[in-house]
């Protein structure tokens, strides 16, 4: 890890950072997909009560017009949850990977790894300053 200039270092460390936080929106749109499916679910059961309670217009609207609507313009959850994946999230996990490869041998971590070394030979020291 001493191959790389504190440059290489930060902006490995920087990027790793960025991916992970895109990752983390990643997890967190995975939760709405999962809230909203639950929702749209609930909706479904109220569409049967509804009818079942004598109101065929309100349940007819919640059915026809409702249920089948998109999340964001006319994509269901799952379709922005496949985008993400493919697009954005692929593009930049496979980019910091090359980037890695080409000036890291592959290292992840690598200002992690350093600090790791760096404290465990000052815990090895004597103690002394």
């Amino acid at each position: 890890m001493d191959d790389l200039t504190p440059r290489e270092r930060d902006a490995l460390h920087e990027l790793q950072l960025g991916v992970e936080h895109v990752y983390r929106a990643y997890g967190r749109l995975l939760g709405f997909h999962h809230s909203l499916g639950r929702g749209m679910d609930h909706l479904d059961d109220a569409t049967r009560l509804l009818r079942a309670a004598g109101h065929d217009a309100h349940a007819d609207e919640l059915r026809d017009v409702h249920l089948p609507a998109g999340a964001v313009g006319d994509q269901w959850s799952y379709e922005l949850v496949e985008d993400f994946r493919h697009d954005l999230l692929a593009n930049v996990s496979d980019f910091e990977n090359d980037l890695r490869a080409d000036i890291a041998d592959g290292r992840e971590h690598v200002s992690e790894r350093r600090q790791q070394r760096e404290w465990r030979t000052r815990a090895s020291d004597d103690g002394t300053d």
